[in-house]
């Protein structure tokens, strides 16, 4: 059993946690408004769920993801992260961000900017371009026909093994697209975010991106 911290638990991180706790994972669940307010989502997740701060989430977590807004990712808690995988789950969106000028002109990706935050630590791109609901809606077993799949990405061969091996268990495939530097290839206005693909069809989605300056 993995301990997964959450930093973030709202859309995506809820429905990461009900799927991580149906697999058997605790999960360690964090927001900025303290423990307390999580009580409803614990009760519900069960004995595998519990809730704690930020820091308390990062320190406790075998495997932490982070699903805050790109304008919060200042507090994310560096040093309990240090030599963990760290999932990032985040989007840009200047109306919610603000413009950030090394994102406008490509640059650099969110990701990165979070790699940055965490020297110590191993950034993977995942969870983006899906619906928070279809994350338990579209799970499905391995080797069903036309099982959808995500895309990762990441600089670390071994961590990015580590959440495929997540991802598959949930009921996903899983397509690896390189580096972070590529994860532009999977953020919003790209073909591949949002629908619903096969390995196959995401491959042809993201080879079909193109970056765009802002």
């Amino acid at each position: 059993m993995t301990t997964i911290g959450l930093i973030g638990s709202g859309l995506i991180g809820s429905q990461v946690a009900r799927a991580a706790t149906a697999h058997g994972h605790h999960v360690v669940l964090s927001n900025s408004r303290g423990p307390e307010t999580l009580a409803d989502l614990v009760a519900e997740l069960g004995e595998l769920a519990s809730a704690a701060t930020p820091a308390e989430a990062a320190a406790a977590g075998d495997l932490v993801v982070v699903t805050i807004p790109l304008k919060a990712i200042d507090t994310v808690p560096v040093e309990p992260l240090a030599g963990k995988v760290v999932i990032d789950t985040n989007n840009y969106y200047p109306q919610r961000d603000g413009h950030i000028d090394v994102l406008d002109d490509g640059s650099t990706t969110s990701s990165q900017l979070l790699q940055d935050r965490l020297p110590g630590s191993h950034v993977v791109k995942a969870f983006n371009h899906i619906a928070a609901a279809d994350i338990t809606g579209h799970a499905q077993p391995g080797g069903t026909d036309d099982r959808r799949a995500l895309a990762i990405a990441g600089d670390d061969e071994q961590a990015k093994a580590t959440v495929a091996g997540l991802i598959d268990q949930i009921g996903f495939d899983v397509v690896d697209l390189g580096p972070l530097a590529e994860s532009w290839r999977i953020e919003t206005d790209t073909p591949g975010y949002g629908p619903r693909l096969t390995a196959d069809g995401l491959r042809d989605a993201l080879a079909a991106a193109q970056r765009q300056e802002s």
